[in-house]
Order: C-alpha cells, then structure tokens, then sequence
C-alpha cells in the first residue's frame, strides 16, 4: 500500500467520522429546542435547527472540542418569527435560549 492511498483512507476515515458526529449534534441541538419550545408554549418553526457556527475551543472534558451553534426559528403569536439558538461542545448541550421577549 502507498503513502498517498494510506492518507486517502485515514482522510475519509476522518470524513465519515466527522459527518457521524454531526448528524449526531444535529440531533441532540433539535431535541433541546423542541423540547425548550415546547416548556416555554411557542411553536418551532421549520421543525428543525441550522447550522450557524463551528469552532474549536478548550474544554474541561478534552484538550480541544468542537462546539456547534445551532439556530432555529419560532413563534409565540403565529405571525412574528423569533429566533432561538442551542450551543453544543463535543457531544453535550451547553446552552439553549429563545431571543428576548419584544417590549
């Protein structure tokens, strides 16, 4: 086996591992705001969360983790659209919050 395949196939391994990690974060970001939505009595609009940021920071648990911002839409009255956000380090939901209340 070459050089080039051998690093061709840990770079996919690498992909694939990444994409599983995601999809997984993705999951566990949508649960948060479907169940944040649903405490606070409002409607998540779209059913599902968005991508806003990906980092690498420090964390206590690992010398470098990957934290994702998700960030998903809702309504309180059926007409306004407000957004809320999920922020994930690794695998564990940090924080969630819904924008602040119109005055």
């Amino acid at each position: 086996m070459s050089w080039e395949l051998l690093l061709a196939a840990v770079l996919l391994a690498a992909l694939a591992g990444f994409w599983h990690s995601s999809l997984a974060a993705r999951e566990s970001a949508n649960r948060a705001a479907i169940d944040t939505c649903a405490s606070a009595q409002v409607q998540m609009l779209d059913g599902t969360v968005a991508i806003h940021r990906l980092s690498l920071v420090r964390d206590s648990r690992a010398p470098l983790a990957l934290r994702r911002t998700y960030v998903f839409d809702y309504t309180e009255d059926g007409f306004s659209r407000r957004r809320g956000f999920v922020v994930l380090t690794g695998d564990s939901v940090d924080s969630v919050g819904l924008g602040p209340r119109p005055v």
